[in-house]
Parts: C-alpha cells; structure tokens; sequence
C-alpha cells in the first residue's frame, strides 16, 4: 500500500500535482495548503496526476472538481491523468457539487459569520424571553395557589445562598472598605479635608459599592452553582424524570432558587454595608486620626438614610438577574460535562453583566429623580 500523500514539482510554466495511496476528508486541508503555498501566476500547464491513487472519497472528489474549475478560469491547460475507473466516476459523480465551493466562501466571510452569529443571539434571546415567561406562569400558580409554594425547598435555599456566604460577603465588604478608606486617606490628608471620608464611605459604600460587590460575590457562588446543579440533574435525565412523574421543575427548582436569592440577597448587602463601614472607620482612626465617635457622629448627621434605602432595594433586582440567568444556563446544558464547564463560566460572565447594567440604570433614575 502506498503512503499517502502529495507530491507537487514546478518546471518552467508546467505545474505537476501527484496524489499517492488514499485521498479523504482528512486530507484536504492538508493538501489545499501544500497547493496554496505555490504561486501559480506563471503557470500555464497543470497536470493531475491520479495515476496512483488508490481511494477517493465524495468529498475529496467534490476538492478536486474545485481545482479543476479554478485552473481552467485562470484560464490554464489542465490534462487530467488517471486510468482507474472507479476514481473517474465518482469525480463525474460529483462534478455538479458546488458544497465545497461554497463552504469556503461562508468560511472566509466575514459577512457570514457576522449573520451567523447574529441568528444565534436572536434565538437565545427568544430562548430566554420563553424562560422568564414560564417563570412569570410558575409566579402566578404560587400566588393563585400559596398551598403550592415550597417553602422548605426556600429556607433550605437562603442556608445555602445566604447564611453560608456570611463569610465571604463580610470579608470581601471589609477589605473593600479598608482599601477605599486607605486610597482616599491619602489624597484627603493633603487638603486637610480628613472627616470628608465619613461623608465619601456612607454615600459610596450604601449606594454602589455593597449592592454590586455582594452581587459579583454571589453571581460567582451561587448563580455558577444552580448552573452546575440543574445542569448535571439535565445530564442525569433528573429534570426527565420529574417531568414524567407529573412534577414541575419550575415550581420545584426554579422558583425555590430564584425566591431565596431575591429574600437573601438584601440581608446579604445590610452584611455588607455593615462590614464595609466597619473597615473604614478602622483605616480612619489609624491614618486620620478620627475616633470611633467622631466618626459615628458624623455618619449619622451627613448620611441620610436614603443611601441605605437605594442599596437594599437593588438586592432583589440584582438576585432575580443571578438566579434566573444561572437557573436558565443550567438548563441550557448539553448531554456532556463539556457544557457544564461552558455554561457555568457563561453565568457568572452574564450575570455580572446584568447585573451592572441594572445598577447602571438605577444610578441613572436615582439621579434623574433628585434621589
């Protein structure tokens, strides 16, 4: 048996292109690249030779009848050598194929791709407008029916998503105030401004700073684990199971999910906002020299109570976003553990996205309504 492979010479104007053994569809890139490689811009003569080819395949055939149309649009003489029967009648076969013609083109196009990518948005998009539309229908049996709302599904939920992310919420929130504190120390101490900080902590931390970090934080933790939790029951055939049984998945993993994290969530920023002052004042104290209770006095006569207010209220907003994007990503798995990996990772990137949009857009409103 002979070695496949491709030999290709060039003499003066004649180009000379040699198949040997077995020619298929693992071959072609290979070959249209050794063909490429070669400046044809002098060539007049191109011979191919197939004489000692053993094997052709339909989509081999399908290349070669592809390089027999472009030499002769060059135009160039071609002389086609071959004499095994078989060969010759699958490329007859497949002479009006233009499939790999136009492969090439939506390969290389730009344009294409662009469509093709565009096509796949749109229909996750409808996907997930579905999604949100069976969880409105699931809402409305729980409030039609209040008898159906799973509520040991949903305390042992907020155990997971919140009780359980104390400590990580409340040492992500200290840090961050200590290290905004620190920055800004510096830059208050050169205009003798040190007590601004009270004013610059409250407002920041209460507004923006708790409500998105304890979102990122949670976004990471708990919206990749209902990703990787509902996606594996999808690979179990769990979900299948349920279903046939007459459960809802909705009523019994969905909802549960995304009710906890929108009950979890604003207790989960009140942790936050806590710790995140808590480190301030420590940073104040040691590098502006202001005391616990001058720091507390003047919290409490600058800081309005609003502040606080508009950081709790983006917590539910925030945990619908997580908890839905999560739950609906996880349902999106494949049947390979491949998929969990991609759709997990795909959470947290759309959830922390969501999430800073919303914010984004409170910020907007908030300050268009004077608040």
């Amino acid at each position: 048996m002979v070695k496949s492979h491709l030999e290709i010479t060039l003499q003066n104007t004649e180009l000379s292109i040699k198949f040997y053994g077995k020619f298929d569809l693992y071959l072609i890139s290979k070959y249209e690249k050794q063909i490429s490689d070669f400046k044809l811009t002098n060539v007049k003569t191109v011979n191919l030779d197939m004489s000692n080819l053993e094997f052709l395949d339909t989509a081999s055939a399908i290349f070669i009848n592809s390089l027999e149309k472009d030499f002769l649009s060059k135009p160039k003489i071609l002389n086609i050598i071959c004499d095994n029967k078989i060969i010759l009648d699958t490329l007859k076969l497949t002479k009006n194929s233009t499939y790999s013609n136009v492969y090439m083109e939506q390969k290389n196009s730009f344009l294409g791709d662009f469509g093709k990518n565009l096509v796949l948005r749109y229909k996750d998009f409808i996907s997930f407008i579905e999604f949100f539309g069976l969880v409105f229908v699931a809402f409305l049996k729980y409030i039609i029916s209040p008898k159906s709302i799973r509520f040991r599904e949903i305390f042992f939920e907020i155990n997971e998503s919140a009780i359980k992310a104390f400590v990580i919420i409340s040492i992500t929130s200290f840090l961050i105030g200590l290290v905004v504190a620190y920055q800004s120390a510096y830059q208050l101490k050169l205009y003798g401004a040190n007590i601004f900080i009270v004013d610059m902590l409250g407002i920041s931390i209460f507004r923006e700073l708790s409500p998105l970090i304890t979102a990122i934080v949670i976004a990471g933790r708990s919206g990749s684990a209902y990703t990787a939790q509902i996606g594996a029951m999808k690979i179990t055939q769990e979900l299948d199971a349920m279903k046939t049984m007459g459960f809802d998945p909705f009523a019994f993993l969905v909802l549960p999910r995304i009710i906890a994290l929108m009950i979890a969530m604003p207790l989960l920023i009140f942790l936050s906002d806590m710790m995140a002052i808590f480190g301030g004042m420590i940073i104040s104290n040691i590098d502006l020299s202001i005391s616990t209770e001058l720091f507390l006095s003047r919290f409490n006569e600058v800081i309005d109570i609003k502040h606080f207010y508009i950081g709790i209220i983006k917590g539910p907003f925030f945990a619908f976003l997580i908890a839905s994007i999560g739950i609906y990503r996880g349902l999106m798995v494949k049947d390979d553990t491949q998929s969990i990996g991609f759709n997990t990772t795909k959470s947290v990137v759309e959830s922390i996205f969501a999430v800073i949009i919303c914010d984004a857009v409170f910020s907007i409103a908030f300050t268009n309504l004077g608040i």
